[in-house]
């Protein structure tokens, strides 16, 4: 069985909309590398979870974002020929980009748990947080890898959805927090 991972940084409030700047949409984009002392030790966390990853996983989007940065990036060259699945009901074969390793394109989220299903590693869901949450409402996601950052965005998407569900409890994996003021938080979902 395989563990799905979602990793990715956090506003105190639960955004995850923009974190770089580069992405569109959102009047505060650029959040994490802006207004904040860069401690090099804060994103420890990204480095540690490359030993980890087998895999990687994105919504169509988010796809399509890192597929423009991400094949050419030396930052992100471990990842290069690591398997990506694309979850998409409408993105063509045609639109994958050569040269980035293997990549499937899952259509349902019934491909995905079958995904897990199978045999090797963990998954890790990078961006994506309309992927992230419709997975976290289905009960697809085992682990989440936060870097949770001193600001209050008030707007934006969330990895984490409003609708009335049952009560998911989390144990916690590991913390630490950052003289910046980011926190390192990793949680494993409780079954």
């Amino acid at each position: 069985m395989r563990d799905l991972v979602y990793t990715g940084f956090m506003s105190l409030d639960g955004v995850v909309d923009s974190p770089g700047g580069t992405e569109e949409g959102h009047r505060s984009g650029g959040w994490v590398v802006n207004d904040l002392e860069f401690v090099p030790e804060a994103w420890s966390l990204k480095g540690e979870e490359l030993a980890d990853t087998t895999a990687l996983m994105f919504g169509r989007r988010s796809y399509e974002a890192f597929a423009q940065v991400w094949p050419d990036s030396e930052d992100h060259a471990a990842y290069k020929e690591l398997p990506k699945f694309v979850v998409s009901s409408t993105l063509p074969d045609d639109d994958l980009v050569d040269g980035w390793g293997p990549t499937t394109i899952l259509r349902s989220t019934e491909d995905i748990a079958a995904l897990k299903k199978s045999e090797g590693g963990a998954i890790f869901i990078h961006g994506s947080a309309e992927l992230a949450r419709r997975l976290s409402d289905a009960g697809l996601i085992d682990q989440y890898n936060l870097l949770v950052f001193p600001v209050l965005l008030g707007a934006g998407k969330s990895v984490f959805g409003r609708a009335d569900r049952a009560k998911q409890m989390l144990t916690l994996r590991e913390s630490q927090s950052y003289s910046n003021g980011i926190l390192k938080l990793v949680y494993d979902v409780k079954r």
